[in-house]
């Protein structure tokens, strides 16, 4: 059973820094390097999307100053590492509304996006200022702008239609979403994109997300049956045919 598009909500930055009585800002910068090794160990298994919860709309009602400081990192990863992420084979692309942001981190953002990798063998897509109400929402306005412009008629919105219209339409759904730091709820991430994924919650903090504990979470992935509403002897009568 391949996975295509894994999805991950980083959580328990934060918590890993207060842990070791350090600023919260520490466990963000920790939680770079696990990004890192989560990536690279997403390209050797041949994943070909994945998505990263990296900052939702409700992000923002965090202190001022972790938010400031969020924002110079996020900067500061983007010019470190996007040459190592094309030289892997990596494209980044940002999902969520941009808008927010400042004009100089909207440019980097935008610049970024449009550098492709001479030998493409994964999308990181980075979630920023996103939220899965926010992106049902902005379809939901793009279609009523095309029904009320006469190009749709209320009939032809279908489910493949409606879609078109969200993030990440383009690609694979989700097969797999993990979420660290031990909270059991998806928080408003992918609402529609993960309909169908298999979804595990890992106690590990997001900087204590090993490639090893990732790799029994892909083992333990490959051990579940994904029916789609079939019964079990349906799926194994289409995988022994």
């Amino acid at each position: 059973m391949n996975i295509q598009h894994i999805a991950i909500i980083m959580d328990g930055n934060g918590r890993w820094a207060t842990r070791k009585n350090r600023p919260r800002t520490f466990g963000h910068q920790a939680g770079v390097k696990t990004v890192k090794s989560t990536i690279e160990t997403c390209v050797k298994l041949g994943v070909s999307q994945l998505t990263l919860f990296a900052f939702s709309s409700e992000n923002w009602s965090r202190p001022a100053a972790e938010v400031s400081r969020l924002m110079d990192l996020f900067m500061r990863s983007l010019n470190k590492e996007t040459p190592e992420l094309l030289r892997q084979g990596v494209q980044q692309r940002f999902i969520g509304d941009l808008s927010r942001f400042s004009p100089k981190l909207q440019a980097k953002m935008a610049e970024v996006s449009k550098q492709q990798p001479d030998n493409l063998k994964m999308t990181l897509n980075i979630a920023v200022n996103y939220g899965g109400k926010w992106d049902l929402t902005q379809a939901a306005q793009k279609i009523a702008s095309q029904v009320q412009a006469g190009q749709l008629t209320p009939d032809e919105v279908t489910e493949s239609v409606y879609g078109q219209q969200l993030m990440l339409a383009d690609q694979a759904p989700v097969d797999l979403l993990i979420r660290t730091g031990g909270e059991h709820r998806i928080s408003n991430f992918l609402l529609w994109q993960v309909a169908y994924a298999e979804i595990f919650f890992v106690d590990d903090l997001w900087p204590d997300f090993t490639a090893e504990v990732f790799t029994r979470v892909i083992d333990a992935f490959h051990l579940r049956e994904r029916r789609f509403g079939q019964t079990s002897e349906q799926v194994n009568e289409q995988i022994n045919s």
